[in-house]
Parts: C-alpha cells; sequence; structure tokens
C-alpha cells in the first residue's frame, strides 16, 4: 500500500472529533507535557481511547490542525458542557453514544433521569447535533405553569381568548416550527392537555386557545422526566398513546451515586473550572483526601447540578488552599452521610424534606435560588415546601 502522505493522514485522522481536540489541546500547551490520566480528565474519555488517539496522532505534527475547520460536535456548547459530567465510568460514555445516535434521525425522544443528572444538556446536545440545528430550541418547563395556563402556554391563544388577552400570542408550539421542541417534565401535563398535544403531534397542526384556523407546525419533540413514568401510564396518570409517540427513543441518565467513583473525578473538575471562573490558578485550590471521602459518601439526591453547586461554595468558604470536610457545610443534613448500623434510615419523604431544608436554609431562604441548586422549578419548590410544611428556623 502507497503512503498517502502526511496532508492526506491528518484529513482521516480530524474526522474523528476526539483527534481533532487533542490536536488543538496539545497544540496550544506546546511547552507542556501531559500523562494519559490528565488527558482522559480533560476530554472525559476512556484511556483505551485516548492512548489509540496518541498513536495515531503520532504520524502527523501537531502543528498542520492550525486553521482546521472544528466539527459541528466540538462547536456544540452542550457537547461540551457534557463532557464535563463524563467522569471515568463508562455509563455516561454510552449515553454520549446514545444522543449522537438519536440526533441522526428525526424522531421523538424521551429522556429518562433524576433531578439534577443533566436532562436539559441532554436535550440541547441532541438539537445542536441534529439536521434542526440552525432552528430554533424552544423549552417548556412543564412543573412551572399552573394547570388553568398550560392550553394558552403550549398552543397560544387568540385575542379575547379569555379575560387579560388583549392580543394574539403564539405559544410554545408555534415558536418552535421547524425548530425542537423541549417539553420538560413532561409528566406533570394535566390529561386534558395530553389528549391535546397528541393530536397536535400526529397531524403536525393544532388550534390556538379561542381560535378555529388551524396552524401547521413542523417541530421535532424532546421530552424530559424524573417520574416513573410507565407507573404514570398503568395508573391512568399519563395518556399511553402520548407515551408511544414521546417515547420512539428513550435514552436513560445514570444518577450520580450509580457511578460513585466519578464524585471525585468531577469534583476536582469542577474546582478547577470554579476556580478559574474566580480569576484563581486551575490548581489554588485543592481537596483533601478526607473532603473527597465525604462527597464520596454523600447520596447526591440533586446530582451532577448539587455537586457544582457543593463545590462553587466549599470554593468561596474555603479558608485556606486546602477545602476539608468541615468545609462542606451543607452535607450536614443527613441525607446522604454513611451511616451507622444503629442508625435509623431515612424515608424517601424524610431525606427529601431534609435536603429541600438544608438548600433553603444555605440559600437563606431565596427560593429562586434554591430551586436552582436543586434542580427543579419554582413551583414543584412551593409544592414541597407546603406539603413538608417547611419553614425557616
Amino acid at each position: 500500500m502507497t503512503d498517502r502522505g502526511p496532508a492526506a493522514r491528518f484529513a482521516t485522522l480530524v474526522q474523528s472529533p476526539l483527534r481533532a481536540s487533542l490536536l488543538r489541546f496539545l497544540h496550544a500547551h506546546p511547552r507542556e507535557t501531559f500523562d494519559v490520566e490528565r488527558l482522559m480528565q480533560a476530554f472525559g474519555r476512556m484511556r483505551l481511547d485516548v492512548e489509540n488517539c496518541l498513536h495515531e496522532l503520532a504520524l502527523v505534527d501537531a502543528f498542520t490542525a492550525i486553521g482546521a475547520v472544528p466539527s459541528q460536535e466540538e462547536r456544540s456548547d452542550a457537547v461540551r458542557r457534557f463532557r464535563e459530567m463524563i467522569g471515568r465510568d463508562e455509563k455516561m460514555l454510552i449515553v454520549f453514544e446514545w444522543i449522537r445516535t438519536a440526533a441522526k434521525a428525526d424522531i421523538a425522544v424521551l429522556i429518562l433521569g433524576p433531578t439534577g443528572s443533566g436532562k436539559d444538556v441532554v436535550a440541547h446536545m441532541i438539537h445542536e447535533l441534529s439536521p434542526r440545528r440552525a432552528e430554533r430550541f424552544q423549552a417548556f418547563d412543564c412543573a412551572a405553569v399552573p394547570a388553568s395556563l398550560f392550553e394558552s402556554e403550549i398552543f397560544g391563544h387568540e385575542r379575547g381568548a379569555f379575560t387579560g388577552a388583549v392580543e394574539r400570542r403564539p405559544g410554545k408550539l408555534e415558536q418552535a416550527d421547524k425548530g425542537t421542541l423541549f417539553l420538560d417534565e413532561i409528566g406533570e401535563l394535566p390529561l386534558p392537555v395530553q389528549g391535546k398535544l397528541l393530536r397536535a403531534i400526529e397531524q403536525q397542526r393544532f388550534e390556538r386557545l379561542g381560535g378555529t384556523r388551524s396552524v401547521d407546525v413542523d417541530f421535532r419533540l424532546i421530552s424530559a422526566t424524573n417520574q416513573p413514568i410507565e407507573q404514570m401510564v398503568r395508573e391512568g396518570a399519563f395518556r399511553e398513546d402520548l407515551y408511544y409517540r414521546v417515547n420512539a427513543f428513550s435514552i436513560r441518565l445514570p444518577s450520580l451515586r450509580e457511578r460513585a467513583a466519578d464524585i471525585p473525578v468531577l469534583a476536582e473538575r469542577f474546582l478547577a473550572q470554579q476556580s478559574a471562573a474566580h480569576g484563581l490558578a486551575p490548581d489554588a485550590k485543592r481537596f483533601t483526601a478526607d473532603a473527597l471521602r465525604r462527597l464520596s459518601a454523600y447520596a447526591w439526591p440533586g446530582n451532577i447540578r448539587e455537586l457544582e453547586s457543593v463545590v462553587a461554595r466549599a470554593l468561596i468558604s474555603g479558608r485556606g488552599r486546602d477545602i476539608d470536610a468541615r468545609d462542606l457545610a451543607l452535607l450536614d443534613g443527613g441525607t446522604g452521610q454513611s451511616r451507622g448500623p444503629a442508625r435509623r434510615v431515612l424515608t424517601l419523604a424524610e431525606a427529601e424534606s431534609q435536603h429541600i431544608l438544608g438548600v433553603l436554609q444555605a440559600q437563606g431562604w431565596n427560593k429562586r435560588r434554591a430551586a436552582e441548586v436543586l434542580g427543579v422549578s419554582r413551583g414543584t419548590l412551593y409544592r414541597k415546601i407546603v406539603e413538608f410544611d417547611l419553614k425557616p428556623s
């Protein structure tokens, strides 16, 4: 076989996003040396992937990467954000491939996963890698809207449709035309709205509230929920026909506890990012071994979002270079600490109540910030406060 030369080999190599990223990364740090472990953490990939790419890149001078056009995947903000959520566990790498597969096909996708696991990041990533990426991504949080306003928010309304409707207003479906509609927490949709949404999906048309003229739409639907939606279907709380429409392809995100080995890796990565965001050197702060053990022992009901928040607060509140276990005050709520055999195991409701109360207290009962930390809408947080009868101490 004849040698195709460096230029031809480079053209083949940069077809891989990881190889192209490695080329740019190494070229940007010409005087530094990196071991495989550091590159694994930087790019969120397995050792074998990194080693194979490094072996192939040895065939071509990295300087030839200057001027190379980045791939769509490399330009995607959501892809970069998702890679930051990948540690050493292969579960997230498998999810990464599921996302790539789903993005290529213009079908409905249902994202399943606990609160704070990154469902919104996955939805954005599917859109940014899809043929509809140049069009609008329209998100709608079903848990944040009162039941009486669902139809108006999703389908829009005509002037005079109800008191206060002084002008025509397009809904989320209309705004997502030619693009992607993301329905977060779709399990919160009231049954009457579910039926109308089903018809809109099937017919690709709908009527605004108070209107009689049909509006044609062309959209790609992505939905997400942290609820046991199959059980809701069995219990009649979610329409079975709609479930099959929104679940043409499903992606399940693991909880952080399902990949506990990633907790120290992600914590140190977030610490470096937060340090840079505050104008500090990436290694200006570091976790002690005791702090990392504390983080690993915690249950993380808020998953990735909660871990990021805890790391950010620890960076600010830490008294010196070392962040010790005592700097992780938010973890004292009792929901995740390892417990001795004599301690009673909390019920799920008790654990949820204590965790929400701990976050509210840490945020000075600022409900907007607390909802962001918990990864829920303010409407959901208000309902939980009433449900658990939570009050400031």
